[in-house]
């Protein structure tokens, strides 16, 4: 007969397992929907330039949209949305500044900018979360990859091996100015 703790102990592998199991699910469904999310992003971008290619005022909303930037043409394509200022992400472009961020995109470049410059190298979302004191708990360390995620899709970081950031190419060139 086996004894109390030998079955708490298979019980506990057991659950392990389980638990192993289902982060690499949640890590391959993350991935998933970090693409998902992109391809939905090039198809709404396609679609408001062919909307405004074919308007009926030959184009001036395309002007329009060259002078105000992208970062408003979002706003004018969804005027139902109330986007809070500054929480949009915009796509990285030369002399685009760190001010255009909301102060929680402008915190994950700080780190990361002063990373690059003592040449620490990347950063785990983890870690990101013990460096601005907060709990790393599953649902604090997802909300910083998804911001990660977001400022990689849109240029402003790199992540040249999974889950470890650092400042993008464009962005590092700017001397972590902001």
């Amino acid at each position: 007969m086996p004894s109390v703790v030998g079955l708490l102990e298979q019980h506990e592998l057991a659950a392990r397992r389980r638990v192993d199991g289902l982060r690499e699910e949640a890590d391959r469904i993350q991935a998933e929907l970090a693409a998902a999310e992109q391809e939905w992003q090039e198809w709404v971008i396609a679609r408001r330039r062919v909307g405004t290619a074919l308007s009926p005022d030959g184009g001036s909303v395309a002007d329009e949209e060259a002078v105000s930037g992208p970062r408003d043409a979002d706003a004018r394509s969804a005027p139902g949305q109330a986007a809070k200022p500054k929480s949009q992400v915009p796509v990285w472009r030369e002399g685009l500044t760190w001010s255009v961020l909301s102060v929680d995109y402008q915190r994950i470049l700080q780190a990361l900018a002063d990373r690059h410059r003592l040449h620490q190298g990347p950063l785990t979302c983890q870690e990101m979360a013990v460096a601005f004191g907060l709990d790393a708990v599953p649902t604090r360390v997802e909300a910083l990859r998804s911001k990660a995620k977001r400022l990689v899709a849109r240029g402003w970081l790199a992540e040249r091996q999974p889950g470890r950031f650092t400042l993008a190419q464009g962005p590092a060139g700017q001397g972590g100015a902001s």
